[in-house]
């Protein structure tokens, strides 16, 4: 069912699918218009995470991407839905190659992307210029929704996202560590990538503004296999816990030297949204149990009917990652976006506009998601920004999720819980 902001838009800015222009309509949007014909599909990009050694994230937003398809019978104002693909393997100038090859294509309508934010940094530009949009369901770096470029902001008009703002997780995560853990002091480490940097210092900042101690910050290099050195810094300093919102390969290794390193053996260990998948609990192994992991946390009747689906449909062992219903919700966001907008041409063809493209999904108010309530926001620090930021939660590793047993693991705490306190 279209939601209310879908039909206010169609009253107020576009005649609507079904409205028929005269042979001399032309495209009257500021940004170009893509032009269906008759007898083609209606395409849309993914810049995914398809390569390298944790591809799990991008082939979850491809299936999720599908089962949207899927629910619609494949098929969108009357013409077959088609996704084509170009892998960002999470780097930034694979982003933007990605990204220029996409541009290039004038049948694409829009972009679900990208699967990390160091690949969005190199994408975004290109796919902006061209007044594309793209919505991401797993972005989360609270630098890709800020436009203030003295404060290494990286908004580009035309970007959007359903997955949360670490601004968000950040607060959470040190809530939980003063409130939940009792703990006094933290000590952080990051990769240097806009994801993990941003929320290292999201959680820093607002750990510090509990009045606890931040004493240490520290980058470590993206596969590094040798983090002994900081490691002995951290354990100089006396944080009781160390937060490290770092990816899966480069979690595992500082968890499997704080389990040789005896004087860290009290430290209480905490990753985030980039290490939430069943590669950290086995790739780690024994090493891992007890560790905190922030992440997605998605509940209700509806996301029960989608993981069946799911289930049936794409794998019956279910998504991998956390990030699966914020690709079914960005898809299902883009797609209402564009029956908001196009319109039938004379000839048949579907004329659908850039720029109303961008202002269909800028509307988005109170759409009832999987992952909850998405209204989409429109100034910095935000802008862009769909999610509340309440699908988030706080687990903890154990023995069985370690052992490939149980996924995912058991929930400690969750956003609903900050307004208890």
């Amino acid at each position: 069912m279209k939601s209310l902001y879908v039909l206010l838009f169609l009253m107020l800015v576009s005649p609507g699918f079904g409205a028929v222009t005269s042979a001399s309509d032309g495209c009257a949007d500021e940004l170009g218009c893509v032009e269906i014909a008759p007898d083609e599909k209606i395409v849309f990009g993914g810049i995914l995470r398809l390569s390298g050694p944790r591809p799990w994230t991008g082939l979850d937003t491809q299936n999720a991407f599908q089962l949207a398809a899927l629910a619609r019978d494949g098929v969108l104002l009357g013409r077959e839905i088609e996704l084509l693909l170009e892998d960002s393997a999470c780097s930034e100038e694979a982003g933007r190659e990605a990204a220029k090859r996409m541009v290039a294509n004038p049948l694409i309508v829009g972009i679900i992307g990208t699967n990390c934010s160091l690949a969005a940094k190199g994408a975004l530009p290109i796919i902006s210029e061209a007044g594309l949009l793209m919505i991401s369901p797993s972005n989360s770096s609270p630098f890709l929704t800020n436009a203030d470029r003295g404060a290494g902001g990286l908004y580009q008009p035309g970007y959007f996202r359903t997955a949360h703002n670490d601004l968000f997780q950040g607060v959470l995560s040190a809530r939980f560590a003063v409130s939940a853990l009792g703990v006094d002091s933290v000590a952080t480490i990051d990769d240097g990538d806009p994801y993990t940097r941003g929320l290292a210092n999201a959680m820093a900042d607002t750990f510090a503004g509990l009045n606890g101690e931040v004493v240490f910050q520290g980058v470590i290099s993206k596969g590094a296999s040798d983090v002994s050195g900081i490691l002995g810094s951290i354990a100089e300093s006396a944080a009781e816990l160390l937060y490290f919102p770092v990816f899966v390969p480069e979690a595992i290794v500082i968890a499997e030297q704080i389990a040789d390193a005896p004087e860290m053996e009290n430290t209480i260990m905490m990753t985030a949204g980039g290490a939430f998948a069943t590669a950290l609990a086995q790739g780690a192994g024994e090493a891992a149990i007890g560790m905190y992991v922030g992440g997605p946390y998605v509940t209700g009747e509806a996301y029960e009917a989608f993981l069946e689906t799911w289930k049936r449909e794409i794998d019956e062992g279910g998504p991998t990652t956390g990030f699966s219903p914020h690709s079914y919700d960005a898809t299902n966001l883009l797609f209402e976006a564009v029956e908001a907008v196009a319109k039938e041409r004379y000839d048949g063809a579907l004329v659908i506009g850039r720029a109303a493209l961008r202002d269909a999904l800028a509307a988005v108010e109170d759409y009832t998601g999987l992952t909850g309530s998405l209204t989409c926001q429109d100034e910095s620090p935000y802008a862009g920004d769909c999610a509340s930021g309440r699908a988030l939660a706080i687990y903890q590793l154990t023995a069985a999720e370690a052992r490939g047993e149980n996924w995912p693991p058991p929930v400690v705490w969750t956003s609903a819980m900050l307004d208890e306190e």
